[in-house]
């Protein structure tokens, strides 16, 4: 049996980038912090993948301040839900391919 990987996007092979996409699919917008502590992440590890997905499009960022403290949230993009759901329905179709 011939599987496809088609459809299946480089930029959320990482399980790092998969949970911040997921997140931002069920939120409006989160924090940095927030997903810091959801992923259990490095402020380093955490910041060099929102990169990654920023460089690509498929995150965007709100720079607010709460009191003087500086507040990062981030969202996804109609580019980004575009390439997640791609990305979704083809491990989809990948398990679906499999279980036949």
């Amino acid at each position: 049996m011939k599987i496809s990987i088609d459809g299946l996007h480089k930029a959320f092979e990482s399980r790092i980038r998969l949970g911040i996409m997921s997140s931002l699919a069920v939120n409006d917008q989160v924090d940095f912090n927030s997903l810091k502590e959801f992923l259990e992440l490095t402020d380093g590890n955490l910041a060099s993948h929102l990169k990654a997905l920023e460089k690509e499009k498929f995150i965007g960022i709100k720079k607010s301040f709460v009191g003087r403290k500086p507040n990062t949230k981030y969202f996804m993009t109609n580019a980004g839900k575009i390439a997640f759901d791609g990305h979704l329905e083809a491990l989809e179709n990948l398990i679906k391919g499999i279980s036949e």
